[in-house]
């Protein structure tokens, strides 16, 4: 599982995409929206059964950077058993550690799905900002990897990021050993990753 924090999602970040091209007929091509890109399916708080929040900051946009975290756990393959590891995440953050909720705002499952943490228009926790990444040791699949550039994308497009943000990975921000080697191996390959 894997994931990240920003602002709710407008309709064209819920299953719909209004910057696709119309579909093609006999006399018109297909011609893709340079603006267009795959629109991850998002669980709501209220589907993964989330915990109501002991508060909520507002989140200022667009942000300039995305974090990426993992937390170096258990991996998830549905939708059941993602939904279980992030209200069990949830109970840590909020029980164990006293935040007023989980502390990030996506996360991203091996089941090719983004759970709502935080959300789009709250602020994570402050020593876990923007990008979270759930997994075990391995490299988050391809999957994943691509669901996770969806969602940043997405994330610009609907001005929650900043067009030209940084990438970093969580332990050029913390001394900290996530998002782990593998993962940040192939992090430093993505677009606007500053060290």
């Amino acid at each position: 599982m894997h994931g990240l924090c920003w602002p709710p999602p407008p309709p064209h970040c819920r299953g719909t995409n209004p910057l696709r091209a119309p579909a093609p007929t006999l006399t018109q091509p297909f011609l893709p929206s340079p603006a267009w890109h795959r629109l991850p399916t998002i669980i709501t708080r209220s589907q993964w059964g989330a915990r109501a929040p002991r508060n909520r900051v507002p989140l200022s946009t667009p942000v300039p950077y995305v974090i990426i975290y993992h937390t170096a756990g258990s991996s998830c393959i549905s939708q059941a058993s993602c939904s279980q590891l992030v209200r069990s995440i949830q109970n840590y953050h909020m029980d164990s550690n006293g935040w007023a909720d989980i502390g990030y705002n996506f996360l991203i499952g091996e089941d090719s799905r983004v759970y709502e943490g935080r959300g789009w228009s709250t602020v994570g926790h402050p020593c876990l900002r923007l990008e979270r990444y759930i997994t075990g040791i391995q490299v988050p699949s391809a999957a994943a990897l691509n669901i996770a550039q969806d969602l940043i994308q997405c994330a610009v497009n609907m001005g929650s990021r900043s067009s030209s943000y940084i990438l970093k990975g969580h332990h050029n921000v913390k001394a900290t050993e996530s998002p782990g080697e593998a993962l940040y191996n192939v992090i430093t390959q993505w677009p606007r990753f500053q060290a």
